[in-house]
């Protein structure tokens, strides 16, 4: 991980100069269960009356703040996940219950007076694209979030991991792209350019706080989900002997030959999560974690032939 970026936020600015400072902030903070008619509280006092992680707030803020921001490991152990989880969920209510209506009554306005096959192509990729981002979010909603939740409480689920999220993760801001650019060059040159205008700054809105999601996701969730699950179950040294099923073999040998994870699920039918499950029971049971490591695992207990490797 590059070194962290660092930037002026502190607990003790007051929250007004820090709003000032990035407008956007003012979303963040109500995401955060923050609120206005602070008056002149710092960060820390706002934060603290209200039961938000000052420092969680003030990280998420840094994503918001500065591009390609990196967290170091440092500040990832002062995050409260608990308060990730929150934020990113209010984050998918405010999407789907504001942003996704306001932006399909403006591209209704925009292509009232298109020509059919027009309005129906833009309204069509739309649609699309909202289905796509309910099923992202429902998928968040209704798998990881409560398996961290899970976590917090101590019940390590076996069947899922937040590998299996970082695996499986799709980024749902590359189709805005998309659309951003069919609306700029293919809406007609007569049309009503306030009606696009308004199209676009939508998008271009929704795009960036989308990348900023994803960020958050990535960066901040994913690693401090993975070192809550190596204190709450850490299996690995007191299960290794455990001896390999005969399915959790087959899936190594696929491994050390090279295959990725999409290919093993189709050659035994069976998911793509499945895989990740069996392949994190392989390495608790061998204690190896590398794919060079696991292929010499295979030779040395002839589960595959020394000579395919010649």
């Amino acid at each position: 991980m590059k070194k962290e970026q660092t930037y002026h936020f502190t607990p003790k600015m007051k929250m007004a100069e820090l709003l000032e400072s990035n407008p956007l902030l003012m979303g963040v903070m109500l995401r955060m269960g923050l609120g206005f008619g602070f008056g002149e509280e710092s960060v820390e006092e706002v934060c603290k009356h209200r039961g938000v992680n000052t420092d969680t707030f003030l990280l998420i803020c840094n994503v918001y703040t500065i591009d390609g921001y990196l967290p170091s490991n440092e500040t990832l152990k002062k995050v409260d996940i608990k308060d990730i989880v929150n934020y990113l969920h209010q984050s998918h209510s405010y999407y789907t219950g504001e942003i996704l209506t306001e932006l399909e009554a403006a591209i209704g306005k925009m292509t009232e007076h298109c020509d059919a096959a027009r309005k129906k192509i833009i309204q069509g990729f739309f649609v699309a694209y909202k289905g796509e981002m309910y099923k992202h979010f429902q998928y968040e909603e209704n798998t990881v979030f409560p398996y961290v939740m899970a976590l917090l409480k101590h019940q390590d689920d076996e069947d899922f991991s937040i590998e299996q999220f970082e695996e499986n993760h799709t980024n749902i801001d590359e189709k805005l792209g998309d659309l951003q650019n069919i609306v700029m060059k293919y809406m007609p040159a007569d049309g009503d350019n306030m009606l696009i205008y308004n199209v676009l700054a939508i998008l271009f809105t929704l795009q960036k706080d989308l990348e900023n999601h994803t960020s958050i996701e990535d960066n901040i969730l994913v690693p401090a989900v993975n070192k809550l699950e190596s204190r709450i179950a850490p299996k690995t040294a007191a299960s290794e002997g455990e001896e390999l099923s005969a399915r959790e073999k087959e899936i190594l040998v696929s491994v050390a030959k090279g295959m990725l994870n999409k290919e093993i699920a189709d050659q035994y039918n069976i998911s793509i999560y499945t895989v990740i499950t069996h392949r994190k029971n392989i390495t608790r049971k061998t204690g190896i974690k590398t794919v060079a490591g696991l292929t010499v695992y295979a030779l040395l207990n002839n589960l595959i032939d020394v000579n395919a490797f010649e």
